[in-house]
């Protein structure tokens, strides 16, 4: 069996790491990198650090309107798929590169395997949701993390191929975590000395992420966020994307900014060890979102709504508006249950997909 699996940004990276130490052991798996996230730290970094097989192709798409990033990507999978024939196209999430996989497959009669199906925030002013509805609709084999996906794929009327294994993403994150346990905490400072300079290690701090065109399609949204960062009672590390990077550089121009800490993308395992011992977690991600949960970290995000609506039980996640006052509120002022539910799984989906793919169900 030979399967093409099309990945081209971090999360999905993430979840293919997972997935593909299961593959290897059962059939050829063809890697093929969209080249969505370009930058060497959102990218290169990711494949060293978790043993990802490196791609067999590589696009080298990067950025662009979401017309021509898509239709860029149709071709050259188009191409890969013609020469490679596989069995099956596999795709993660909800990106341009998600949509551009199983557009190209669907169009040839390739199967189309989605992980991450079913997601659903109701909110079609997303490209992400536009992207997850319609790869649904022209999948397969439709793995789902959650009952609540596998509801909303019924109420959408699919129920063929439809598979509720647990979240391949919590299969990473519970297996790298005991990794970053085997490093000193000063190591991770000292690996990124150029972030805290003159600070040194800090006792505590937020993690946030804000890369959603929502909140970033003005300086006024990612100027109200950042005002709310500098009356934090922590400094805030925020790793950005290049263009929202270079937007909070020219708003510091004018505020000054003390208490949030800019940076470039930084790797996984970092990215893992500073969400598990944050005060909080801030952000707009997704898949953010729900590594804090499964870390035990509580999380505001800076969204209306979220396709993880597990997280929201309990407090342990909340949703804010992007102003001020309320991201303050939900921050400060939030209590949080003591009790929590396991809904992720146990860190054996990938053997569940595996198998199901294998056996043809």
């Amino acid at each position: 069996m030979k399967i093409v699996t099309v990945i081209g940004a971090r999360p999905q990276f993430i979840k293919a790491a997972a997935v593909s130490r299961k593959l290897e052991q059962v059939c050829e798996e063809v890697i093929v990198h969209t080249g969505q996230h370009y930058d060497a730290n959102m990218s290169e970094l990711f494949f060293e650090e978790l043993h990802i097989p490196k791609p067999k192709y590589n696009l080298g798409v990067g950025s662009g309107s979401h017309a021509r990033q898509t239709a860029e990507m149709l071709v050259g999978i188009e191409d890969i798929l013609i020469k490679e024939n596989p069995d099956y196209l596999m795709v993660y999430g909800d990106t341009n590169s998600t949509i551009a996989g199983a557009l190209a497959a669907s169009k040839i009669h390739i199967p189309v395997i989605h992980v991450e199906a079913g997601l659903r925030s109701f909110n079609m002013a997303m490209p992400e949701e536009q992207n997850r509805i319609l790869t649904d609709h022209i999948s397969s084999l439709l793995f789902c993390s959650t009952d609540a996906s596998i509801e909303n794929l019924e109420n959408e009327g699919m129920t063929k191929g439809v598979h509720r294994i647990g979240d391949v993403m919590c299969d990473a994150v519970l297996y790298y975590s005991q990794e970053i346990d085997k490093k000193e905490r000063s190591q991770y400072f000292k690996d990124l000395h150029y972030i805290f300079g003159e600070r040194g290690e800090l006792n505590k701090w937020y993690l946030s992420t804000v890369h959603r065109a929502e909140n970033t399609d003005t300086p006024e949204k990612v100027r109200t966020i950042l005002r709310a960062f500098e009356k934090f009672d922590a400094p805030v590390i925020l790793p950005a994307h290049p263009r929202t990077r270079k937007m909070i550089e020219q708003i510091n121009e004018e505020e000054h900014l003390k208490n949030t800490v800019c940076v470039e993308p930084i790797g996984y395992l970092e990215m893992l060890y500073f969400t598990k011992n944050a005060v909080k977690v801030v952000t707009d991600s997704g898949g953010l979102q729900k590594e804090a949960y499964i870390l035990d970290t509580p999380c505001v995000t800076l969204r209306e709504q979220t396709e993880w609506v597990e997280t929201l039980n309990g407090n342990h996640n909340v949703l804010a508006h992007i102003d001020e006052d309320d991201i303050l509120d939900k921050v400060n002022n939030t209590v949080i249950s003591e009790e929590k539910e396991n809904y992720y799984g146990a860190g054996d989906a990938a053997d569940k997909l595996v198998k199901t793919i294998i056996s043809g169900e």
